[in-house]
């Protein structure tokens, strides 16, 4: 909820005390959910899932959308085992240590060194900058990544909050396709050293 404040009787001020504070940037710790984790996950064990990992996953983990995302990357895992390191993996808020969603890479870097970044926040998570931070932390892996030339992401056109979380990370749009499951997608790219420019 936003409050509105009728400030015409009082003058702004420009003291310290009177300047609205940023919101501290969030950041994020990764947990790897391949093995076990993955298997529990697709199965919708939830409760295995938690043990595994040690962590509170939240009910959106067995989600039908997050099934079917576990269902791909195993099949991927298990035909290309050396996947495995760049997929799928719990996002953790730090300090408080409370899961924020998932995201990963859509695998290794291809012939050419691109990789594709993916990520989804928790609904009850969303609009309180994990988005960023989630990006952020997978740019900096990619940054210092040898075999990593460029980073993918790709964007339904009306959603608005992931372009907007992309904004200032230097991505530039370079076309479009239509995804199977999501639609029309923008493509934007930005080069791998770029990014820790952001």
């Amino acid at each position: 909820m936003t409050e509105h404040l009728d400030d015409s009787a009082h003058p702004p001020s420009d003291s310290p005390a009177s300047r609205p504070r940023a919101a501290p940037e969030q950041r994020v710790r990764w947990v790897y959910l391949i093995g076990r984790p993955l298997t529990a996950l697709l199965a919708g064990d939830l409760a295995e899932a938690r043990y595994q990992t040690g962590l509170e996953l939240p009910e959106f983990f067995v989600s039908d959308r997050a099934r079917g995302l576990w269902r791909r990357r195993f099949e991927q895992v298990t035909a290309e085992p050396e996947s495995a390191p760049w997929v799928v993996r719990a996002a953790v808020s730090e300090p408080d240590g409370a899961v924020v969603g998932y995201a990963g890479f859509h695998g290794p870097p291809d012939e050419v060194g691109m990789v594709e970044i993916g990520y989804t926040v928790v609904p009850g998570a969303r609009r309180r900058g994990y988005a960023r931070a989630m990006l952020k932390s997978l740019l900096e892996r990619a940054a210092h990544e040898p075999d990593v030339t460029t980073v993918r992401v790709t964007i339904a056109p009306d959603n608005a909050a992931s372009l907007a979380t992309i904004r200032g990370f230097h991505f530039v749009e370079v076309g479009e396709q239509m995804d199977e499951e999501d639609g029309l997608e923008i493509i934007f790219e930005v080069p791998a050293d770029r990014t820790l420019k952001a």
